[in-house]
């Protein structure tokens, strides 16, 4: 009983990601499923970013690469090399894990706003050289044979497979981030948010821990860019580093609750939701990234713990729920 009690707060999450997951089953609308498709890579994207924005502090306008570069590290293998999807989907994370790797030993020494700028010329950099990367395409891209979809049951049943394998990987970074928030590392990690050098005087190797943080942050975007562009059937320079994306991230955790597990889904969800609004609204589709810049600054003015925050701070009974 005990021990149940104990991952209680993993419970709530746990349950929105099935609820999707089932309703998409029990509705059978493609429409709905495509809808909810997008909610949860954005789920699965804000649970990794918050990895490393919510548990360190540090801000990163960077994060989309990780996707991107998985996306087309998997694509490439799946559509040049005749590799399995799931194959190039393991392929595109360890690409991501060791970029990010290679980018925590170079760029996390730096704080605050040298580091989030020091993100954007990654971002800048990481989308110029794929556009100049003959192998993937250059700047048109790759776009992939539909006899591919054969081997997973036709173009329809692959749309449908995508989905579930989404909502497979989306549990699974809710749960990771549970996981690091919840043990020894994920302390050491809040210390470092709260005052870095007051970590490493209390024992926290600050290098090593950001480090392997960003790194665990990245294999999940990583993983899903394959999967993505599979299902898409193509992929280009600017669909797969769009700086945009990593702002629009940033307000998604911001929004549900920085450094919390349940916060970026209910930000991620209430952000998709309002986005696909805008988007298909004609007085509001061309300003949707103001739309998210103005929610950003309203959160840091006026709700800067997000509404898990402000949950926990209105009704500390919800506490032991609401993490």
């Amino acid at each position: 009983m005990k021990n149940w009690q104990k991952h209680l707060g993993l419970l709530l999450p746990v349950l929105i990601i099935v609820g999707i997951a089932v309703g998409v089953k029990l509705t059978g609308k493609p429409a709905t499923r495509e809808a909810f498709f997008t909610v949860l890579k954005a789920i699965a994207l804000a649970s990794s970013l918050n990895m490393i924005l919510g548990y360190t502090g540090y801000v990163s306008f960077a994060h989309i690469i990780f996707f991107g570069l998985g996306g087309y590290v998997g694509f490439y293998l799946v559509s040049a090399q005749g590799w399995s999807l799931w194959l190039a989907m393991l392929a595109g994370g360890a690409a991501a894990g060791v970029l990010a790797f290679l980018l925590g030993k170079a760029i996390l020494h730096l704080r605050g706003a040298y580091f989030a700028l020091a993100t954007i010329g990654v971002n800048a950099a990481m989308q110029a050289f794929v556009t100049n990367f003959e192998p993937f395409g250059g700047p048109i891209g790759m776009n992939l044979n539909f006899q591919v979809y054969q081997q997973y049951g036709g173009a329809a049943q692959a749309l449908e497979t995508a989905f579930y394998v989404l909502a497979g990987i989306a549990l699974i970074s809710v749960i990771v981030s549970y996981l690091i928030r919840t043990s020894k590392f994920g302390l050491g990690l809040l210390a470092i948010r709260e005052d870095e050098d007051a970590a490493e005087v209390m024992g926290v190797v600050a290098p090593n821990a950001k480090t392997w943080a960003y790194v665990i942050s990245a294999i999940l975007p990583g993983i899903i860019g394959p999967l993505f562009f599979f299902k898409n059937g193509n992929i280009e320079p600017h669909d797969a580093f769009p700086l945009q994306s990593s702002i629009e991230l940033i307000v998604m955790v911001m929004l549900g609750g920085y450094g919390t597990v349940l916060g970026p889904i209910l930000g991620a969800t209430a952000y998709q939701r309002m986005r696909g609004y805008l988007l298909t609204s004609p007085i509001f589709k061309d300003i949707q990234l103001s739309v998210a810049g103005v929610l950003l600054l309203l959160i840091v003015l006026f709700v800067p713990a997000g509404v898990v925050g402000w949950l926990r701070n209105r009704f500390p009974i919800l506490r032991r729920v609401l993490q």
